[in-house]
């Protein structure tokens, strides 16, 4: 997780506030992190409106904070815009590019292959934004 930071401060030159982040980020270790790192995160520890399968015990303490904040309405409506974030970029690419699965093998071609789509998705998006002025 604090690679993830040090990647958007190395980009951004800011060190974030405040991050959202999937369940595919959850663990107390990258809780734990966040904290230490005095950044205010919240991770989605399952399903949206589905209770976890396994909620956090006393031998979690990080995980029982989160949980707190998520179901708080303040972090319920700050975890809700991440879906308006990223969700209809990759909704995009799947439904009107038809990009479901990469046509090359290898972590350097499929690199290669993304970075082609993501290219096609923000020459749209300049595209669009150039017209629109």
């Amino acid at each position: 997780m604090l690679g993830l930071v040090a990647t958007v401060e190395e980009v951004t030159s800011t060190r974030p506030e405040t991050l959202l982040a999937d369940a595919g980020y959850r663990s107390e270790a990258n809780f734990e992190a966040l904290e230490a790192a005095g950044i205010d995160g919240y991770i989605s520890l399952g399903r949206e409106k589905k209770k976890p399968r396994h909620l956090p015990g006393a031998h979690l303490p990080a995980s029982q904070r989160m949980q707190e904040k998520l179901e708080s309405e303040p972090g319920r409506a700050l975890y809700r815009r991440r879906k308006a974030m990223a969700e209809p970029v990759v909704g995009w690419i799947k439904s009107v590019l038809g990009f479901r699965q990469f046509s090359v093998r290898g972590l350097h071609k499929v690199t290669a292959e993304w970075d082609l789509v993501c290219l096609g998705v923000n020459l749209r998006r300049l595209h669009r934004l150039r017209w629109a002025a």
